[in-house]
């Protein structure tokens, strides 16, 4: 059985003028066009292929990777607007449609991003895009541990925290304790499990916690001073967004991280000849120092 709006294994059973067809069984065979045939493609090979409706809504096959597959959120611009409804780039040449049934309280212009769920309207058999996210969460509680890496899209805020969907399916919540950045519907970036409630809800973290973050930012840290010569511009009044952007990690994080590498001696405020200068002024303005040594 093939999914519709997902990635499937095919077999090549025909060539044709037009490309190859491959098996789709129950449905008729399916064409992979010319534009996605490659000299390596035989007769009696299997093809990883993504399928959806062409413009004529006729099922297709296609070797490109949408940014979105069928039961996944995603944040998508929108290309043009028409009397049917906004229409969506995917990453595909035929466009996503988020008909107006489906835009809730939202209105759409061209240029504007929108947050969307992508599902199989079982009336039609079409791929649509849609606003109404609760209705197409993953009710399975999902596998995770504790700091496991995962993909975060922010896509609203909450008096608790930042609601965020996590790997494209699940919803989750970021405490506002959890982070000092201000996020907005759309952002995205990795963000790490903190605990996955027998419900299924998912609490997570900006940041990985405990030692192994302290661990990967020290190294980190101690890379970008190799890189830099020994001396990096933070100090105390940097700004935090400055520092999420070089080091991908809160200020306070990354001063917690300075304090514990001062401690191991690998920064320090003496002012020898075999050390390096580390220009960043915490706790008064003092000037820190790499050992030449670990440069």
């Amino acid at each position: 059985m093939i999914h519709i709006g997902r990635f499937n294994k095919l077999l090549i059973v025909e060539q044709s003028d037009h490309g190859l067809y491959l098996n789709a069984k129950p449905l008729d065979n399916i064409l992979l066009p010319n534009a996605y045939v490659t000299e390596e493609m035989d007769i009696g090979d299997e093809i990883d292929v993504f399928i959806y409706n062409d413009s004529e809504d006729r099922l297709v096959a296609t070797t490109e990777t949408p940014f979105v597959q069928v039961g996944e959120f995603a944040y998508l611009e929108v290309v043009s607007v028409n009397q049917v409804g906004a229409f969506l780039d995917w990453g595909l040449k035929k466009d996503l449609l988020l008909p107006y049934r489906e835009q809730g309280e939202w209105s759409f212009n061209e240029g504007d991003g929108a947050l969307v769920a992508v599902y199989l309207d079982e009336h039609t058999n079409r791929i649509v895009a849609s606003c109404r996210l609760h209705r197409h969460f993953s009710e399975t509680k999902p596998e995770y541990h504790p700091n496991q890496p995962v993909q975060v899209l922010i896509y609203d805020n909450s008096p608790l925290g930042y609601k965020a969907i996590v790997d494209k399916k699940h919803r989750a919540l970021l405490y506002h304790e959890e982070t000092s950045d201000i996020l907005e519907p759309g952002d995205q970036f990795t963000g790490y499990i903190k605990e996955v409630h027998d419900s299924g809800k998912i609490d997570i973290r900006r940041d990985v916690s405990g030692r192994r973050r302290v661990e990967s930012l020290s190294e980190l840290i101690l890379e970008k001073l190799e890189e830099a010569g020994g001396s990096l511009p933070f100090n105390d009044k940097t700004d935090p967004a400055e520092i999420r952007e070089t080091f991908n990690t809160s200020k306070k994080a990354f001063k917690q991280t300075v304090i514990a590498l001062r401690k191991q001696g690998l920064l320090t405020e003496h002012y020898e000849t075999e050390f390096v200068t580390l220009k960043s002024a915490w706790d008064g303005g003092e000037t820190y120092k790499k050992r030449a040594s670990d440069v």
